[in-house]
């Protein structure tokens, strides 16, 4: 069973209907093809707890984005990678972006029941690429203007009209994740970046409430003292997580003393798993087949190294339908590590945990998206059980590369 799909948001979708007669055509089986298909790909008997997942070397990360902001794709994302079984959503510190992302949850698991997965937010220590926003006067740009930012924009957050179709455009902050394409493409240098760090006692707030499982800190690694500040601000609210993750880059030489250091900043107070993000090329996944090699090499680097901190190993950073492949070849996939002395539930049984998919994961689900977008306005995804399907089809081949479903690649 082939699960990609090349999709056209056309005659293969059903003709646009009021959204009473769609909710109706829902509760009469207008959902049986997507429950079908999840059944079929044994997705039910396939996925396991997330901490299982990490140990086993299938856990799967979906994220929404450290800055994106759009509630209403948020939750659709969170529906379709819920039902596609995903371990994680990794998602923006923001109370709005959260509730969305439950929201979608508990929307795939009234189609189907399934675990949930758990959710995660993103914070930085100090200035970093998935903290920005592009930003620009639109009154400034020159009426001939090409608008090439619009075109290279992977996230369609740039607009020359506003919502009302009448008002000049510009920037979508909400959809903006910082990807920075646009910066270098206008003719004019009329674009800037604003970067931004999260608010420490805000991030504290949010972890004290229900429904936060996971926090993820990106860091350059080379702060140390940013680091412990921000660590230092969280102590106590973090008590109740299940994961603890650090995004980092490639340091070379200095990788793992830089892990080592932070490491033992968390340690005394670490009451949970912790996990490291090899970050290998941030936000290219959606790029091309060749964005994913630094987050392999990464990967590869890494597991050689010697005394290495405790935690799980994850790849991120231009990850794609292509990881999966690449780690194979390179002998990392779902290869148990030599086993440690020391005898711990944060001890992986695989040398890779797992891979986190932002751009990619983002990319292929939002063609359907903005389909439905087109046609029906912002919605809810499930009163379109064809819209869902096609979206499904397409969550399912990506994370169908790293859960081995049945069926899949067949």
């Amino acid at each position: 069973m082939n699960m990609s799909l090349g999709f056209s948001c056309s005659a293969s979708l059903s003709p646009q209907l009021p959204s009473q007669l769609l909710a109706r055509n829902s509760n009469n089986g207008g959902l049986e093809k997507v429950k079908n298909l999840i059944l079929k790909t044994g997705i039910p008997s396939n996925i396991t707890s997330p901490l299982e997942s990490l140990r086993k070397g299938n856990w799967v990360k979906l994220i929404c984005g450290a800055s994106f902001e759009d509630v209403v794709d948020i939750r659709n994302l969170s529906l379709v990678y819920t039902l596609a079984g995903v371990d994680c959503i990794d998602c923006a510190a923001e109370s709005s972006v959260i509730n969305a992302v439950h929201d979608g949850i508990e929307a795939a698991r009234s189609i189907i029941p399934l675990r949930r997965p758990w959710v995660m937010i993103s914070i930085n220590d100090s200035e970093d690429l998935h903290f920005r926003k592009a930003e620009f006067d639109p009154d400034d740009c020159p009426i001939d203007c090409s608008r090439p930012c619009e075109n290279v924009c992977p996230a369609d957050a740039i607009a020359y009209l506003g919502i009302d179709g009448l008002s000049k455009g510009g920037v979508l902050a909400e959809r903006c994740y910082g990807c920075g394409r646009c910066l270098p493409i206008c003719p004019y240098d009329k674009i800037r970046a604003i970067t931004y760090i999260r608010d420490v006692a805000a991030t504290a707030k949010l972890l004290e409430q229900d429904g936060v499982d996971a926090i993820e800190i990106h860091t350059s690694g080379r702060e140390a003292d940013s680091f412990q500040e921000l660590w230092n601000g969280l102590e106590g609210s973090i008590d109740k997580l299940r994961l603890v993750a650090i995004s980092l880059p490639d340091l070379g030489e200095l990788t793992i003393p830089a892990m080592n250091s932070m490491y033992a900043t968390m340690k005394v107070n670490l009451r949970c798993l912790n996990l490291w993000q090899l970050d290998g090329r941030p936000m290219s996944g959606d790029i091309g087949r060749g964005a994913t090699r630094e987050a392999i090499k990464f990967a590869r680097d890494l597991v050689s190294m010697e005394d290495k901190p405790r935690g799980f190993l994850q790849l991120a950073g231009g990850t794609n339908a292509h990881t999966v492949e690449g780690l194979k070849r390179e002998r990392l996939f779902q290869t148990a590590a030599a086993t440690s002395s020391e005898k711990s539930l944060n001890s992986s049984h695989a040398m890779i945990s797992g891979v986190a998919y932002g751009g990619y994961a983002r990319k292929i689900v939002g063609r359907v998206l903005r389909c439905l977008q087109s046609e029906q306005g912002y919605a809810h995804l499930e009163d379109y059980p064809d819209h869902l399907l096609k979206a499904l089809i397409e969550s399912i081949a990506l994370v169908g590369t790293v859960k081995s479903y049945n069926n899949y690649g067949s």
